[in-house]
């Protein structure tokens, strides 16, 4: 019963509190008195004590109400309070002099003793701090009865692990335990009333296993993702959640707070370490110049938007055909504030009207590419459509960039070109091809456009990417379908592609293929069960996970290269450049004229055959156009 009142006390009102405060005060004040009368009642009523009393604690009641001391609840009493109630007391205690004096002045005699005044300064601080702590610790402890609370390890005691520490302990649900810590010299140290252990594999097993932890709090910054991702599969073993603060930068209004520390996201464990980026080099190459970029809205050309503008172009010139995503960066890109005239055209690359005319009016000196169809199984069921935008739409803005006297061109590719087993991935080919062959054609001729081409594999949160259909599969209790236990992929996070987009395009003379270092291939099968995990749920048991066959053209595994070929290395070591087999520019667009042909004729037999015709590696995996490759 008494727990049950505990739990449901609620905050004490202020005049309560004031009236707490008032009695404190004048008790410290009649102690001072017996401290300075060595406890004589007969000097004790001679000197008038009730008088010197009364005054202290009116004054204390107008230090109240300046200082508002009476506003802090006391069970989360901390420094701050502290303070005030300092501040208050010694106002008590001018006031209480100044009323001295004036009195001293005119009766040639005092109201109070300037001892007690003293004397009642440093018991009454003392007293009404401490009070608060009590009651603060009495609630902690009870609730610690009442509540079964988390217990929690931070991974860091440096300055902000402390702060974690604080805030942590500040809810009724949560304790902090310990620090673990990669510095020898604070291991084995007690920081803030708690231990610090060694942040190593084996000790921390050991004590998931031994004192019970429940949660682990990440509060070092700069972390390795190796070393991330160990502690995350630890916690997964051990069934221990793990979760993260952001960066002090996102602090709200500076102070961290208990819901902003969050679970780790699955993008935190499949990015990679920071790219050192020759920024000088991007920015010779973009500043004062008129860039435009087509996809503009879309997950790689919004992020293009981003970064290319804090390059100080002379303009920026963003194409799309899709309205809101159009409009939503269009908003984005006005509460950037940066001093770069921005024209936004609705616009279909396949339209040579009007994309023609965009060109004409604006001479953009830089093209970045981005525009594509890209989704495996909807170019599969369509693949007059990936004909038409990801083929003809590059060939046209290619055309027109050569007739403009464009200085660069460069196309963003994708890792599906290589070997490909669908019509997206061989529609992406044959437009490398055709810029390539292009830029080979152009290589003798004076400004001649030089043709760059970048590949890489899928992109973290982009239209389409698996983990947003995952996230939004485990919100809705599952199940969460993959294709195949066994399929893999690479991932690459979307300014880190960028990035090394911008760093491709400014290195890149004119006919070159860079790919990217995309680090390991990641088992889609295993991304599902730590995404599952670091929800705080079990695979199998909370929700199922389904395997439902690949679909129309799908690989199990990407691939950067195709087995004839190899790369050079460049200066940056994320960037290679893949020595490809080379086509002739004349061989090319007879085969692209074909294509113009086809397109409308609605035989799609026939023009995934002059795809295979034209890039015979492509052969299809289970797919309605695998008959061709038997005939």
């Amino acid at each position: 019963m008494f727990i049950k009142s505990i739990k449901n006390i609620k905050i004490l009102p202020r005049w309560v509190i004031i009236f707490l405060d008032l009695f404190i005060i004048s008790f410290s004040c009649f102690l001072a008195y017996l401290l300075r009368f060595n406890f004589s009642l007969i000097d004790l009523v001679q000197s008038n004590f009730i008088r010197g009393i009364s005054l202290s604690t009116f004054f204390g009641l107008v230090a109240i109400l300046i200082t508002s001391s009476y506003k802090g609840i006391i069970r989360y009493t901390g420094l701050q309070d502290g303070v005030r109630i300092v501040n208050m007391v010694f106002l008590n205690a001018v006031l209480s002099s100044v009323a001295n004096l004036i009195y001293h002045y005119n009766f040639n005699n005092n109201l109070i003793p300037y001892s007690v005044i003293i004397i009642g300064f440093l018991s009454s601080s003392l007293l009404l701090f401490n009070y608060r702590l009590l009651v603060k610790y009495f609630f902690s402890y009870y609730k610690n009865l009442v509540f079964k609370r988390s217990r929690v390890m931070i991974y860091g005691a440096g300055q902000t692990g402390i702060i974690t520490r604080h805030v942590i302990d500040s809810s009724p649900r949560t304790q902090t335990i310990g620090f673990f810590e990669n510095d020898k010299n604070k291991v084995g140290k007690v920081l803030d009333g708690i231990k610090i252990y060694r942040a190593s594999y084996e000790e921390m097993e050991r004590l998931f296993r031994e004192i019970g932890v429940d949660e682990v709090v990440i509060t070092v910054r700069d972390i390795s993702l190796e070393v991330k991702n160990e502690l995350v599969d630890l916690c997964i073993k051990n069934q221990v959640k793990i979760r993260t603060i952001p960066p002090v930068d996102k602090w709200v209004k500076g102070e961290l707070s208990l819901n902003q520390i969050k679970e780790i996201n699955i993008e935190d464990l499949l990015g990679r370490e920071a790219i050192n980026l020759d920024k000088q080099s991007v920015k010779a190459d973009l500043r004062g110049r008129k860039v435009l970029i087509t996809g503009a809205a879309g997950s790689i050309g919004s992020e293009l938007v981003r970064q290319v503008i804090q390059y100080e172009p002379q303009s920026l010139i963003l194409v799309d055909q899709a309205e809101s995503d159009l409009y939503a960066i269009e908003r984005e890109i006005k509460e950037m504030n940066f001093d770069v005239k921005v024209t936004l055209y609705l616009a279909d690359i396949t339209n040579k009207e009007r994309i023609s005319s965009i060109f004409q009016f604006h001479q953009p000196n830089v093209v970045f590419h981005a525009a594509a169809y890209k989704h495996v199984p909807m170019m599969e069921s369509n693949p007059a459509e990936a004909i038409l935008c990801n083929i003809l739409g590059t060939k046209l803005l290619a055309d027109l960039s050569v007739a403009h006297r464009v200085s660069k061109f460069v196309m963003v590719s994708t890792d599906k070109a290589v070997n490909p087993t669908n019509v997206m991935g061989c529609s992406k080919r044959i437009a490398e091809i055709y810029v390539q062959s292009y830029s080979n054609f152009l290589a003798d001729k004076k400004n001649a456009t030089a043709f760059v081409t970048t590949r890489f594999g899928n992109v973290l949160g982009s239209n389409g990417s698996v983990i947003p259909m995952f996230k939004k599969q485990i919100q809705n209790g599952g199940p969460i379908t993959v294709t195949h236990p066994d399929v893999t992929r690479y991932f690459m996070t979307i300014p880190e592609a960028c990035q090394l987009v911008l760093e491709a395009g400014t290195m890149g003379k004119g006919g070159e293929i860079f790919i990217f270092d995309m680090g390991r291939a990641i088992r889609i099968a295993d991304l599902a069960k730590k995404m599952v995990h670091l929800s705080g749920l079990e695979p199998g048991r909370d929700i199922e996970i389904i395997y439902t066959g690949l679909r129309e053209g799908e690989k199990l595994y990407e691939e950067l290269l195709n087995k004839n070929e190899n790369t050079i290395p460049t200066h940056h070591s994320k960037i290679m450049i893949a020595k490809v087999k080379e086509y002739t520019y004349e061989d090319v667009n007879k085969y692209i004229d074909l294509f113009h042909d086809l397109v409308y004729d609605n035989n799609e037999l026939k023009m995934v055959a002059l795809m295979k015709e034209l890039v015979p590696e492509y052969k299809s995996s289970y797919s309605r156009y695998e008959i061709l490759d038997k005939n």
